[in-house]
This record gives structure tokens, C-alpha cells and sequence, in this order.
């Protein structure tokens, strides 16, 4: 059995597709020590495998090959409707290996079936990952090892915080808050620019705005006691301001048709796991 030690560990890493979460990934192994000839990456686009030798240094492929069968740990980070066709010529060199999926909906049954090996573990990360500044809920199928967790953790914990599930379906709820989570961010802020321009500050000066306090409150509720509602009825004098936006909100049903909308990934979560 491959030794896992953490991320000094020389034994071979490899990623099943080069995209943006595969780069992040990378990205924060190489930062720990990792050398890049300990990376391989399967790639078919060469404008990703070019990108990925000329920032990283790591060994890109274009299709699989016997090499893989090197590697102690490989990383699915292809899109999930990918993943069959992905699978099929890495089935033979990949069953010895850990696996590690970062892909959505995709279920552990799925990813043992088309690769062999048992020792899956899921992870939805999520896209702020990029600047190290993520976080991942992690699934473990009963076969991975305490060694092969921290094997994962020592993997991902560079880009993201990490919280572990104990159930598999928990990983659809983790995909509708954190892993979509980040657009429902990105939605309140263009609503928030949306609604500066219309009261007249320019779209750079509402966007400074809108970041700085969602950056400031997220940061001051990470750090407080308080319940999230008890940090909202600091800020809403009665009769003032704050009350006016959030009766308006709750007037709208806003609220409860963020929460649907939660629900709505989630159960699309559950449909893409049922199309495996």
C-alpha cells in the first residue's frame, strides 16, 4: 500500500481533467512542497495542457495511459456528464488508487463501479477554492483509511476548509449551499450595484460598496457568538433604515423563496446522482 504521510509525500497525485478546480488544486499542492513531477494530469484540450506545464510544471497527458498506474491518489475533477467516457480508458491502470471526486452529483457507487477501487472519497469544494479561500464538504466511503483521509485533507487544505458528512446524501445539501453558493453571493451583489446605479453612484462605487459589506459581515459573523438573526437585529433600529429594507424583503417573500430556491439545487443534486 502506498505510504500517505501528508503533503510531502512523493507518492503521485493524479487529475483526471485540467480545469479551473484541478488548476486551484494543484496550485495549493505545489505551495505545500509537492514537487510537480509528483502531479500528472489527463487533459485532452491542449490549450488547458499547456497552461497547466507552463504555470505548474506537472506532467500533462492528452489521453490516459500506464502511467497512471503510479499514481497512489486520482483526482476526478472532470464535469459530471463527462465522466463515463473520462473513466473508460483510466478503468485499467486506476483500481490500486485512492479516489477522489470533486465532481457533482457524481455518487461513490458510480465512481467504484467505473474505476475499481472502493476507497472513494467525495468532495464538493466550491469556486472561491481559486484564492484558497474555499470550502469543501467531504463524504468517505467505509474503506478509506484514517491515513487516506488525511491523505485527502492534506490535499484540499490548502484551497479550502473542510467539513466531513457522514452520510452521502449530505453532499447534496453541502452542493446547495456552498458548492452553488457562491453565485446566490454573486446575485445579492449585482442586485445591490443594480440598485446603487439607480440612486445614482456609479457602477464602481456601488461594487465597492456591496463587496466591502459582504466581506465585513460575513467576517464579523464568523468571529461572533450571536446567532445570524441576533447580528441582524443589532443592526435594525426600529423605525429606521434597515427596518424598511427588511420589511420590504419579507413582504416579498424573500426569505422563503431563497430557502426554496436552496431546495431546488439540492433535489438537482439528487437528479444528477440518479443519472449515474
Amino acid at each position: 500500500m502506498a505510504d500517505y504521510t501528508g503533503a510531502m509525500n512523493p507518492a503521485r497525485i493524479a487529475f483526471i481533467g485540467g480545469g479551473n478546480m484541478a488548476g486551484a488544486l494543484i496550485g495549493g499542492l505545489l505551495k505545500t512542497g509537492r514537487t510537480p513531477d509528483s502531479v500528472l494530469v489527463v487533459e485532452p484540450f491542449e490549450a488547458q495542457r499547456e497552461r497547466l506545464a507552463r504555470d505548474f510544471g506537472v506532467v500533462a497527458l492528452a489521453a490516459a495511459d500506464a502511467s497512471l498506474a503510479s499514481a497512489a491518489t486520482v483526482v476526478w475533477a472532470v464535469k459530471p456528464q463527462l465522466f463515463a467516457a473520462a473513466a473508460a480508458p483510466c478503468a485499467p491502470f486506476v483500481a490500486g488508487a485512492l479516489q477522489l471526486s470533486v465532481m457533482a452529483g457524481v455518487r461513490s457507487a458510480a465512481i467504484q463501479r467505473a474505476s475499481g477501487s472502493a476507497r472513494v472519497v467525495r468532495a464538493m469544494p466550491n469556486t472561491p477554492a481559486l484564492i484558497g479561500r474555499g470550502i469543501a464538504g467531504l463524504y468517505a466511503r467505509a474503506e478509506v483509511t484514517p491515513a487516506e483521509r488525511a491523505a485527502v485533507e492534506a490535499l484540499l487544505a490548502p484551497t479550502s476548509a473542510l467539513l466531513w458528512v457522514g452520510r452521502e446524501e449530505d453532499l447534496d445539501a453541502v452542493t446547495a449551499i456552498s458548492g452553488s453558493g457562491p453565485a446566490y453571493v454573486f446575485y445579492v451583489v449585482e442586485a445591490m450595484m443594480q440598485a446603487g446605479v439607480e440612486m445614482g453612484l456609479s457602477e464602481a462605487q456601488a461594487r465597492a460598496l456591496a463587496l466591502a459589506t459582504f466581506d465585513g459581515a460575513t467576517a464579523l459573523a464568523a468571529q461572533s457568538p450571536l446567532h445570524p438573526s441576533e447580528l441582524r437585529a443589532q443592526v435594525t433600529s426600529k423605525g429606521g433604515t434597515t427596518q424598511a429594507a427588511i420589511t420590504s424583503l419579507d413582504a416579498s417573500g424573500v426569505k422563503a423563496a431563497f430557502v426554496q430556491a436552496l431546495k431546488a439545487a439540492r433535489q438537482r443534486a439528487v437528479e444528477l446522482g440518479d443519472a449515474f
